[in-house]
């Protein structure tokens, strides 16, 4: 027993003490930047999510559970991990203009260390011609995600560009069309322009939500309900923006899709 320690002692010295170290592990974090279809309603701000927001939900509340160690596998050809933390800073009403004015970007971009990815979600509301305080113009926006970009390749960091998803409307045919103008479009080109992974989410939840068909998706993906179903809406809700629980989870299983067809980095 003796000769058996000393032994270990030796090998301990001639080694060096980390060779017995436990092995760090590596996490890698993704921010998600965007408007409300990308919100955690569940962490905004201390609010009683249960008793004033549910049923609504953005596909970043229920992204992290796609995340499972083996899932990370899978994205092998984007990172390597041995864990992921998602971290949704999204805000409901933001475009890409007023979430960097009101600093909320500046707050992510400290908190960035090399190796976390971005993920970068606009469109909703940079579209809205009718609300000024919010609206960004197609050269405007095309500059706010540019500046988004930049800066997180500043960090080191990984950007991945997002198409807007799809609102549940116009149908034609069976078939939902593109309600984003040439917004959808402003992000494939900066993608090309300035070489970034890219997810046409629009086109990925036009292509999912047309298969289900109208009635399907209007009922159990969007915020369409009668009067006393959920005591936060009392008087019911006709919202073909946001998503029910069973809208965002698919929106994140799509979001995850895409990751996976990304280009290796």
């Amino acid at each position: 027993m003796l000769k058996k320690s000393v032994l270990l002692l030796l090998l301990f010295f001639t080694l060096g003490a980390t060779a017995f170290a436990p092995v760090k592990k590596k996490i890698v974090r993704i921010y998600l930047i965007g408007d409300s279809t990308m919100a955690d309603y569940s962490d905004y701000d201390g609010e009683d999510y249960i008793n004033k927001r549910y049923p609504i939900m953005g596909w970043g509340q229920v992204f992290q559970p796609f995340m499972r160690k083996d899932s990370l596998a899978q994205l092998k050809h984007l990172f390597k991990a041995d864990s992921v933390q998602v971290l949704d800073k999204a805000r409901g009403g933001r475009s890409t203009r007023t979430f960097f004015e009101e600093g909320r970007w500046t707050k992510v971009t400290k908190e960035l260390k090399k190796g976390d990815v971005v993920m970068i979600q606009f469109g909703h509301n940079d579209a809205a011609e009718n609300k000024p305080e919010r609206y960004v113009n197609i050269q405007g926006y095309k500059e706010y995600l540019r500046l988004y970009v930049n800066q997180a390749r500043e960090k080191g960091t990984v950007p991945i560009l997002l198409t807007p998803v799809t609102r549940n409307y116009p149908w034609k045919d069976g078939k939902i069309g593109n309600v984003h103008g040439e917004y959808p479009q402003a992000v494939k080109d900066v993608a090309k322009e300035l070489n970034v992974l890219l997810i046409d989410l629009q086109q990925l939840s036009i292509d999912s939500f047309s298969a289900k068909g109208e009635p399907y998706v209007t009922t159990t993906y969007f915020m369409n309900f009668e009067s006393g179903k959920y005591k936060n809406y009392p008087e019911g809700q006709k919202d073909n923006t946001h998503f029910l629980p069973a809208g965002a989870q698919e929106v994140a299983r799509l979001v995850f899709q895409g990751m996976k067809a990304l280009p290796k980095q």
